[in-house]
């Protein structure tokens, strides 16, 4: 049976609908069986309605507390019997007992080379004008596991991209969501198949 997938995302979608493409085409061996946003005016709802994948919208301001709204969660991932978790664009922290559950079990995709200009905060275009403001020649994307720090868990794959010397943030940015779109499904792709081991930080048998 395919690896049951949820997808968290706060934006517009465009790895999501990315990786929902690659599905179709017969590529990526995995079923979308939930995708859950923060953001009620995110763009990946709709993409989740045109390809009838259920949407729930749970972010931590609709509960009394933390753990309230952790609870809630799993309980949503357990109902669905999700087996995978994809971030796709997902701008919150996971609540910890999430990513102890699921450990090792929970993907991120970085719009950078980390451990080079990752960690809080760091997201989208201010990875893109950091990387042009200290005058980097390489940028790149890396898909990692997820712990309970932002950017620091195993590194399942990273893939260059030069920075020309013409480059401004929406150019550069341009040029890394094309190599996101064509990187992230194949490491969800090799975690599907079983040929994905992570020893300590050392993660093997990405193809």
């Amino acid at each position: 049976m395919a690896l049951r997938c949820a997808v968290f995302a706060s934006g517009g979608g465009s790895n999501f609908q990315a990786l929902i493409n690659r599905k179709e085409s017969g590529d990526l061996h995995v079923d979308f069986v939930l995708m859950i946003g923060n953001n009620s005016t995110a763009g990946a709802f709709e993409k989740a309605r045109k390809h009838n994948i259920p949407s729930v919208h749970l972010a931590p301001s609709h509960f009394k507390s933390p753990d309230d709204y952790q609870s809630k969660l799993l309980a949503v991932l357990q109902e669905h019997r999700v087996e995978l978790i994809v971030l796709a664009g997902y701008m919150k922290m996971l609540p910890s007992e999430v990513v102890r559950r699921y450990n090792n079990r929970i993907v991120n995709i970085h719009p950078g080379l980390l451990p080079a200009f990752g960690g809080k905060g760091m997201y989208g275009s201010r990875v893109h004008q950091a990387v042009l403001d200290y005058g980097a020649k390489v940028t790149g994307v890396t898909v990692h596991f997820v712990n309970e720090m932002y950017d620091e868990g195993p590194v399942i794959c990273q893939v260059p991209v030069i920075v020309n010397d013409t480059d401004d943030c929406q150019t550069l940015a341009g040029r890394v969501l094309e190599v996101e779109h064509s990187t992230y499904w194949r490491a969800i792709e090799a975690i599907a198949k079983g040929a994905i081991r992570v020893e300590g930080r050392r993660v093997t048998g990405y193809v």
